[in-house]
C-alpha cells in the first residue's frame, strides 16, 4: 500500500510539473485545452490540477479564460541563493552603469540553452526592447546571451548551434559565422549585437567571473547604436563586472 501511495505521489507531482513546464517564452498564456495538449494530460485531469495550481498561486487565470504563470512561482525563484545573492551584489553596480548611460542595463545567467534575465534597469531614454526581469531569450541573439554561450560547455554550444532561430533579419543563423563570433568573444572579452533580437536595438555585454575565473553571469547594455560609444560602454560594463566579481561571497 505504501508503495502505491508513493507512486501516486510521484505521478501527481510529475503532472503538476508538466503543466508548469507547458509554459515557455513562446507560450506565456495558454487555454485549458492548450495546457492539456502540451502537458499530455486529459482535459478532466488538467482542469482539476490547474484549479489547484490557481488556488495555490502557481498559475493565474486571466479575464479571457487563459492561464499564465502566477506570481508565487516567480517569488520562489527569487529565493534561489545564486540568483538572490547575485542580484543583491550586482544592484549597485547596475545602478552606476544606468546612471551613467540612462540606457537599459541587464544582468543575466544561462538557463540551459536560453538566457535568463535576473535584473533589468531602464528609463524613458532607454531603447524599446522585449526583455523583462525573469524572461528567457535565445542565447545566440542577445549580447548577454552570446557572452554566456561563448563560455558554455561544448554540448550546450552544439545544441544551440543546431537550432539557430531567426528573430530579425539580422539574427546570425549560420553556425560557422556564430562560432567565429564566439571565438572573438572569448579573445576580446565582450559580445555585441546589432538589431539581432529587436530592430533598432544594439547591445554590448561582458562576462562576470567567480573567484575560479569561471563565467557565472553576464552584464550588458542596450542602446540604439554602438558606433560612437562602444569603447566607453565596454569600459563601464567591465568596471561593473569586476566590482560584482570582487563582491561575490562564497
Amino acid at each position: 500500500m505504501a508503495g502505491n501511495a508513493a507512486s501516486a505521489g510521484v505521478s501527481v507531482a510529475s503532472r503538476l510539473l508538466a503543466l508548469l513546464g507547458a509554459f515557455d517564452t513562446e507560450h506565456k498564456r495558454l487555454t485549458l485545452s492548450d495546457l492539456s495538449r502540451r502537458a499530455g494530460l486529459t482535459l478532466p485531469t488538467t482542469h482539476r490540477l490547474v484549479g489547484e495550481l490557481v488556488a495555490w498561486g502557481a498559475l493565474a487565470r486571466r479575464a479571457d479564460g487563459e492561464y499564465e504563470i502566477g506570481r508565487r512561482v516567480w517569488d520562489l525563484g527569487l529565493l534561489a541563493p545564486v540568483h538572490t545573492d547575485l542580484r543583491q551584489v550586482a544592484a549597485p553596480f547596475l545602478q552606476d552603469v544606468y546612471a551613467a548611460t540612462l540606457a537599459t542595463v541587464h544582468l543575466a545567467v544561462r538557463d540551459g540553452t536560453q538566457v535568463l534575465y535576473l535584473d533589468r534597469m531602464s528609463g524613458r531614454a532607454s531603447v524599446q526592447i522585449i526583455s523583462t526581469m525573469g524572461s528567457r531569450l535565445p542565447l545566440h541573439a542577445t549580447g548577454v546571451g552570446k557572452v554566456l554561450l561563448a563560455h558554455a560547455p561544448e554540448d550546450v554550444q552544439a545544441e544551440v548551434l543546431a537550432n539557430l532561430t531567426r528573430v530579425t533579419p539580422y539574427t546570425i543563423t549560420q553556425p560557422g559565422r556564430l562560432m567565429e563570433e564566439l571565438h572573438r568573444v572569448r579573445l576580446e572579452g565582450y559580445a555585441q549585437t546589432a538589431e539581432e533580437m529587436g530592430l533598432g536595438a544594439c547591445s554590448v555585454a561582458v562576462p562576470i567571473h567567480d573567484r575560479d575565473k569561471t563565467v557565472i553571469a553576464s552584464v550588458g547594455i542596450v542602446v540604439a547604436s554602438l558606433h560612437r560609444d562602444r569603447a566607453r560602454l565596454i569600459a563601464a560594463l567591465q568596471v561593473a563586472a569586476s566590482g560584482i566579481s570582487r563582491s561575490i561571497e562564497y
